[in-house]
């Protein structure tokens, strides 16, 4: 089967998973250009070059680069400064390509070779201690990226949504495995006799008559407060 035309402008992307160009990944991104739902100069890590691969493939003029989505720059490395982390995982979690390793409380350090630079991991630490750092000095866009760059980022970019689909699976699994066996051990416990019964049907009117004169102080505290005003 032929490629679409979303799947030959989703090929020109970078694949940094970065969002700047206002969609969650590049895949929506490049559906969006082949719908006209977007522009095709809404990626900054592509930069102008880019824009020239997406402008072949819909035959359109090479135009400038929409800054509003971010600049064009040198391609940079996240880094994290190892005495401020405090392993909260929430980088973890940002990370599009899993490129963050580390457990709950304990260090995080990046991969490098992973490392897209698409900033996703900077905003969502509580003790700022993520930086991103040029790797690629006085080279920009696809200059300072290359395509099997790219092939291997959307590849790492699946393999963690496969992930997160069979996490989450696992635990619905787990879940429902639980409440299963809860259900089960309610319909083989032993019924209450009769006395267990009355014992807590004694208990429950015990709580409503608190309740309810605790309901009738606070109604006759009102009316009395009330006619205090009155008399005053």
């Amino acid at each position: 089967m032929p490629d679409t035309l979303a799947d030959q402008l989703e090929n020109a992307l970078p694949q940094t998973q970065c969002t700047k160009c206002g969609y969650p990944a590049c895949r929506p991104y490049a559906e969006a250009i082949a719908n006209g739902n977007a522009n095709y100069n809404q990626c900054p890590p592509g930069g102008q070059e880019g824009i020239l691969r997406l402008a072949n493939i819909l035959g359109k003029p090479v135009i400038p680069l929409d800054v509003s989505h971010g600049l064009e720059r040198e391609r940079p490395v996240a880094q994290i400064d190892e005495a401020y982390c405090i392993g909260c995982t929430l980088c973890i979690q940002a990370c599009p390509v899993d490129a963050i390793i580390g457990a709950p409380k304990q260090m995080h350090s990046i991969l490098s070779d992973l490392c897209t630079g698409c900033d996703l991991c900077v905003a969502p630490c509580p003790v700022d201690c993520i930086s991103m750092v040029p790797l690629t000095t006085g080279k920009t866009g696809w200059d300072a990226w290359s395509q099997p760059l790219a092939d291997k980022a959307r590849q790492q970019f699946n393999f963690r949504n496969q992930r997160l689909i069979r996490e989450k699976q696992e635990n619905d699994e787990r879940l429902a495995a639980k409440a299963a066996a809860k259900l089960l051990a309610l319909e083989t416990e032993p019924a209450l006799s009769a006395e267990e019964i009355a014992s807590k049907e004694r208990k429950k009117a015990i709580i409503a008559a608190a309740i309810e004169r605790a309901r009738l102080k606070k109604l006759q505290a009102g009316t009395d407060d009330n006619n205090k005003d009155k008399k005053e």
